[in-house]
């Protein structure tokens, strides 16, 4: 993102003015007449032509000395970029399970909440890397593709709700979609946090082990973490007659095998987060784990303007002597 910006190199020349405005006010101020010495006038009366002549002459050194001294203080624009070495940073995409069972009640307020609430603060820890995010259920969606801009990666965090969620869960197809984001990465690090409630259940879904087996071939370490609590949590079941939830006590089922080989294939670590509290240390050991060593410095780019006053002030002092010059020889 640019910013235009102004400003002036030298500003402190721009104290010059206050060398001259005075004499500007007393030559302005003075009521006879003064500049070129005529010897009669007479043939100029009822002219009004010739006032404004008269009073250019009169300030024209002035104009052309302001113009000067703004030229020297070097009047210019701005805009700052940041330059970023891709091949050093860490590039991170974030794939979300968002089926139905996400709102079960084994974390606090909820699951889906509770990841909500510590994958923001996970990104706001990770200020130098692309992060993209991917949610899926049944199917696989590309939310933000990898991006440094993380308040849009906050918001689409943010903004998974329960009017997302369905039915099904498709591992693979969810770590596949965040696999193909990666492929064209330059980073020296791309890994994958792949975040799942429940076992894949999707017929003709791709299989998450032919999915590790790509992320692998491409240098791709996938972190995985398996959420919910060991035994019985309140899942959504269904609805009422007014469209409301209805809850009821189901064993928690996770695929951590699956998860498991996944890790294990591409070089991450699988966690099992099995409270708010527990889901928040497993993002804090993988930050831990996956250091940037990127530096982001920001990139000034100028556009100068004293060419334009410079030439102001040559149209002046021209404009000033032909002026001067038609002025005598209408004299004569």
């Amino acid at each position: 993102m640019f910013n235009l910006n102004f400003e002036f190199y030298s500003p402190w020349l721009l104290l010059l003015f206050l060398l001259f405005i005075p004499l500007l006010i007393r030559d302005l101020s003075k009521k006879k007449q003064i500049g070129v010495n005529v010897p009669s006038i007479k043939n100029m009366k009822g002219n009004q032509s010739i006032k404004p002549v008269l009073f250019f002459l009169k300030i024209s050194k002035y104009l052309i000395l302001s113009c000067l001294i703004i030229a020297i203080a070097r009047p210019r624009t701005f805009t700052i970029s940041q330059d970023r070495d891709e091949s050093k940073g860490i590039d991170i995409m974030l794939s979300v399970d968002v089926s139905y069972s996400m709102l079960a009640k084994d974390l606090q307020p909820d699951r889906l909440s509770a990841l909500k609430k510590i994958a923001i603060d996970f990104v706001d820890k990770r200020p130098n890397d692309r992060i993209g995010l991917v949610e899926y259920a049944a199917d696989a969606f590309t939310k933000v593709p990898l991006t440094t801009d993380h308040n849009v990666v906050k918001q689409e965090i943010n903004d998974l709700n329960g009017a997302d969620l369905t039915q099904g869960t498709a591992i693979g197809t969810g770590l596949s979609v965040a696999v193909n984001h990666l492929l064209k990465s330059k980073a020296k690090s791309k890994i994958i946090i792949l975040m799942t409630d429940g076992v894949s259940n999707v017929q003709n879904a791709m299989p998450p082990q032919v999915a590790a087996e790509i992320a692998k071939n491409n240098n791709i370490k996938v972190y995985t973490i398996g959420i919910g609590t060991n035994g019985y949590a309140l899942f959504p079941t269904q609805r009422d007659i007014f469209g409301e939830l209805i809850f009821t006590e189901e064993p928690v089922q996770i695929d951590e095998s699956a998860l498991r080989d996944i890790a294990n294939m591409t070089g991450g670590k699988y966690f099992r987060a099995t409270s708010t509290d527990n889901l928040a240390q497993v993002y804090n050991e993988i930050n831990q784990l996956e250091k940037s060593d990127i530096k982001t410095s920001k990139l000034y780019n100028y556009t100068e303007y004293f060419r334009i006053f410079l030439l102001i002030a040559l149209g002046i002092l021209v404009m000033d002597a032909l002026l001067r010059w038609v002025f005598y020889r209408t004299l004569n």
